[in-house]
């Protein structure tokens, strides 16, 4: 009769598999953490590229991207091309949409509902927004878990009528 011996190679069994976990847990922290910090970045850059189109439809004086129930509207015309522009992004977001100007002391005033912008005027469209992020890594280092960020452009707008 053989007795069994427990030596070296018998006490080895499972530890690749304790090893992967240990070594896998720290991975993929890492791999989520990445992608989740660059979709936060592209957020900001996608909602910066969509106001400074805003901002460039805005300068020329059109309105003809206006909502139905506001036809002629330049101010909601300038949030639909934002909107449009953001990949979807200024919904997520629960973006608002602030129109600015500089005065003549200069000043740099929000302009009220009922005119976002003149003629030779400076405009400044700024949009705050929030993102949340998906890992609970990164969520740790925002309030409430959501990157709070503003973008902003400013142009001269022509001297349309």
């Amino acid at each position: 009769m053989r007795i069994p011996r427990y030596g070296t190679r018998h006490r080895q069994h499972g530890v690749a598999a304790v090893e992967f976990g240990l070594v896998a847990l720290f991975f993929f922290t890492v791999l989520f953490s990445i992608i989740d910090w660059s979709y936060l970045f592209f957020a900001n850059l996608s909602m910066q590229h969509a106001v400074r189109e805003g901002a460039r439809y805005a300068v020329v004086g059109r309105s003809d991207l206006a909502p139905d129930a506001t036809p002629g509207d330049r101010c909601a015309a300038v949030r639909e091309k934002i909107r449009q522009q953001s990949w979807g992004l200024y919904d997520r977001g629960e973006s608002t949409t602030v129109f600015k100007t500089i005065d003549a002391a200069g000043n740099v005033v929000t302009l009220g509902s009922g005119s976002c912008y003149g003629a030779n005027q400076l405009i400044i469209v700024e949009v705050t927004s929030h993102i949340a992020a998906f890992t609970p890594f990164v969520r740790r280092f925002f309030t409430n878990g959501e990157y709070d960020f503003t973008v902003a452009a400013t142009m001269k707008n022509e001297a349309w009528q």
